[in-house]
């Protein structure tokens, strides 16, 4: 009886850690599949949507609560330096990456004494280094740095 009731547990156990390792996976695939795009595009051509005046304004708003949040993730560093030329050589090399790249965040920032000058709000590393493989070729100085990042909306 013991043995019966050992095994049965067991099996109840190991059914339920499955189930939630299924879970974890089917969430995280989703997740990622629907990740920085708007859900309305990713619905596709045919739905219609139906939604209350309120609904649109809860979205709104929760959008709007977002902006102030960050989390950890990855940020290229193009530029770090702290010779005499180096403020107007960030606020040129800031410009140009807004100029090809206006979909990325481009941070510059001062820590006496050094400028620095940011690109991107990577969730992920792979994200990074995707726009690595692209910048390095014009700034061979460049880096993958883990940063607060702006919570994406």
């Amino acid at each position: 009886m013991k043995r019966i009731l050992l095994v049965l547990t067991l099996t109840v156990l190991s059914s339920l850690a499955l189930g939630a390792q299924e879970l974890t996976t089917r969430k995280a695939a989703l997740d990622s599949t629907l990740l920085g795009r708007d859900i309305f595009n990713a619905i596709g051509a045919g739905v219609k949507v139906e939604q209350s005046t309120e609904i649109r304004s809860a979205v709104a708003k929760y959008i709007e609560s977002n902006k102030a949040k960050t989390l950890t993730g990855y940020r290229i560093r193009v530029y770090y330096d702290n010779s005499p030329q180096a403020r107007d050589r960030s606020e040129s090399i800031a410009a140009s990456l807004r100029e090809q790249y206006p979909e990325l965040g481009v941070y510059r920032s001062f820590q006496s004494p050094n400028y620095k000058v940011l690109i991107g709000d990577f969730r992920s590393k792979d994200e990074a280094l995707r726009v690595f493989n692209a910048l390095r070729k014009v700034y061979p100085t460049a880096y993958i740095i883990k940063d607060a990042i702006n919570y994406p909306l």
